[in-house]
């Protein structure tokens, strides 16, 4: 199970014996204990000093940092303890093969476009964005170029993005994806959520034996965990989105959980909360896995996605991305 603990104020995290104490800067304490947290999701101003990340380092503790709008910034990573000189071998293996790359890739996105469609699916009047999506599923088949592939996926999204002034509750509207900077209320719900997906595929990344700089939907770059984006794909709309509608269409946020200074563009700090109370409950969700026999959580869902991509890699079982069953 993963332990995530969202920290919000300013100030500083020290290590106390075998607690981390994070204090405000209002003076006020909170000491928690270091197995009850294996990933640190930062989005104040924090001092922390070298004695804590070490602490940190040696129970595989990352962290995760976000600027001031709450958008991912950059992350500690641990040494990887869990590293296999024959995955990576592996890994650039089907990266350097056109047709390994796009097979994996591929997968990504059936994966991606399968829960777009199933978010539509449960509301009505999105039957002809539905049609787009399906028709763009099926010609990623016959795809020959990861570009062929990104234009199936931008065309299905643009479908989908369409479908959302059938799918949101009044008051919020929505006219197209804008990411730097999000133009409105719903484009900073889905830039946030796709920041902290990325962060939470990344900490699941780091907990196998994959390397998460080498991708095949997206290419590799030296300022990105790029295998992070390609995984992320498959469960954004799964679960970030559906966190989104959750909020939206319950009512659970209002304008006064955006800043009104910056024309309601980013969330509030309140605003982020709620979202991550929402995300957290969802990350804790179980469902019956039908393989397995038991129900296990959304995170792991998450986590058992890397093991059948490894397993994939070693020849051992081919990989078939997760499409939710319930």
């Amino acid at each position: 199970m993963d332990r995530p603990y969202y920290i919000f104020s300013n100030g500083r995290i020290r290590r106390m014996e075998n607690t981390v104490v994070v204090e405000n800067d209002k003076g006020e304490r909170k000491a928690i204990p270091v197995e009850d947290i294996d990933t640190l999701h930062l989005f104040g101003e924090i001092d922390l000093n070298s004695k804590l990340v070490n602490f940190l380092s040696k129970h595989n503790t990352t962290i995760h940092f976000y600027n001031y709008y709450g958008f991912y910034t950059g992350s500690f990573m641990p040494p990887h303890r869990n590293g296999s000189g024959e995955l990576t071998v592996r890994q650039v293996q089907h990266y350097l093969n056109p047709e390994q790359r796009l097979t994996l890739a591929v997968c990504f996105v059936q994966g991606s476009l399968f829960h777009l469609q199933r978010n539509l699916r449960r509301h009505k009047g999105t039957e002809e964005h539905q049609d787009v999506i399906n028709r763009e599923m099926k010609s990623i088949t016959s795809v020959r170029s990861i570009a062929e592939l990104m234009g199936c996926e931008g065309r299905a999204r643009n479908a989908y993005y369409q479908a959302f002034n059938v799918v949101l509750a009044d008051g919020f509207s929505f006219d197209k994806r804008q990411k730097q900077p999000p133009t409105n209320p719903i484009n900073a719900l889905i830039s946030f959520g796709n920041s902290l997906m990325y962060a939470h595929v990344l900490t699941s990344i780091y907990h196998t034996q994959l390397n998460p700089t080498i991708s095949y939907l997206h290419e590799p770059s030296e300022r990105r965990y790029s295998l992070s984006l390609d995984v992320a794909e498959i469960f954004k709309p799964l679960i970030a989105d559906s966190v989104m509608f959750k909020l939206v269409n319950n009512r659970m946020l209002t304008e006064e959980d955006f800043e009104e200074d910056v024309d309601y563009c980013y969330l509030t700090e309140a605003g982020r909360k709620k979202y991550l109370k929402e995300l957290d409950e969802k990350l804790k969700t179980t469902v019956q896995h039908r393989k397995l026999k038991r129900k296990v959580s959304y995170s792991t869902l998450i986590r058992l996605e890397c093991y059948k991509l490894i397993k994939h890699l070693l020849g051992d079982e081919e990989y078939v991305p997760l499409k939710a069953w319930w």
